[in-house]
């Protein structure tokens, strides 16, 4: 793998030519048609308006990158969108996606900033895992093809559906996981699980797949709005479960 032993560096980005790496990294992780892809310009903005952009580094070569928009909750509570984070295959067991994250969190931080959100395929269990286990995100919110049917073979032609990871960045909660604690028991009220084997499925077999998407999507939203949310994410060999408690 040629990112086992890589020595990762993450640097914030400014300029113009290492936001074009960015667009180039977005077509080699997801193979988007240039129709789907972010441009540069957009990439301009979110440096110079409250944004952040942040790019791996393996010597001189870019692996990864993420990039978080600056928002406002109601009531007046700034947050960042993380809107985009991906790694190069050959670097993605290699904890590239967790350095950007901490930077993403050390940045915000920085300025005063507690809440950091992003959206997230539940599909993608691994990903799930990691953002729930080893960041202590939590989801309350599910959303319905949040960005439209896409030509990336990674979406199998399938709606995007999304949750919304809500990473509260200076909460107990959070550092306690950062820093690898023993998480305690906590309250499980219901459990909804994927096939382990849903990505498999997704490939061979996309009408099995819409309905294991349709139908834990409807079951995740009806959580939601009875005030539950996912605060675990449990592996197993056969199927993998979003953990739900409530939550205030």
């Amino acid at each position: 793998m040629a990112g086992s032993q890589a020595v990762i560096e993450i640097r914030q980005l400014f300029q113009f030519a290492d936001f074009e790496e960015v667009l180039q990294l977005q077509q080699a992780i997801w193979g988007f048609p240039d129709i789907d892809l972010l441009p540069v310009r957009f990439l301009v903005v979110v440096s110079n308006v409250g944004g952040h952009v942040f790019g791996a580094y393996d010597g001189g070569m870019m692996v990864g990158f993420c990039f978080a928009i600056p928002g406002i909750k109601p009531g007046g509570r700034p947050y960042l969108h993380s809107h985009m984070l991906g790694v190069l295959p050959a670097y993605r067991d290699a904890g590239v996606g967790r350095s950007l994250k901490l930077k993403q969190r050390e940045e915000a931080l920085a300025r005063g900033i507690e809440l950091i959100e992003w959206t997230f395929d539940p599909l993608e269990l691994k990903n799930a895992f990691f953002n729930i286990e080893r960041l202590g995100a939590i989801v309350r919110r599910y959303h319905e093809n949040q960005y439209g049917i896409t030509f990336s073979p990674l979406h199998g032609g399938l709606p995007t559906d999304r949750c919304y990871a809500e990473w509260w960045i200076a909460s107990p909660r959070v550092e306690a996981i950062l820093r690898g604690e023993t998480r305690p028991a906590e309250r499980v009220d219901c459990a909804i699980a994927y096939p382990a084997d849903i990505a498999r499925i997704r490939s061979e077999d996309p009408r099995r797949a819409r309905q294991i998407q349709k139908e834990n999507g409807e079951k995740l939203r009806y959580a939601f709005e009875q005030g539950l949310a996912v605060t675990r994410f449990e592996r197993g060999e056969h199927e993998c479960s979003y953990l739900l408690e409530p939550w205030q």
